[in-house]
């Protein structure tokens, strides 16, 4: 079973490959806000997230996640079910 924090951290290397290279990027991030993903790149996001930690997020939490450690717990939620 992964951490949160091993879901973190696997996270963020995932919004790396979507963002600039030079963009900081931590827990706090906001993913639309700071970030700019339209959405488009965060479904693109969603897809690649379900299928990396093999997990399915229900479209009706999306509201709630505004920023990468929101996005993580979700993920680690969907993982301790």
């Amino acid at each position: 079973m992964k951490t949160y924090q091993q879901v973190l951290e696997e996270l963020l290397q995932t919004l790396r490959t979507l963002v600039p290279q030079a963009t900081e990027i931590d827990e706090d991030t906001e993913l639309v806000g700071s970030l700019g993903l339209d959405s488009m790149k965060v479904m693109n996001l969603l897809q690649e997230v379900e299928d990396h930690f093999d997990v399915s997020i229900p479209l009706n939490v999306l509201p709630d996640v505004r920023t990468v450690g929101d996005l993580a717990r979700k993920i680690h939620q969907q993982l301790q079910d």
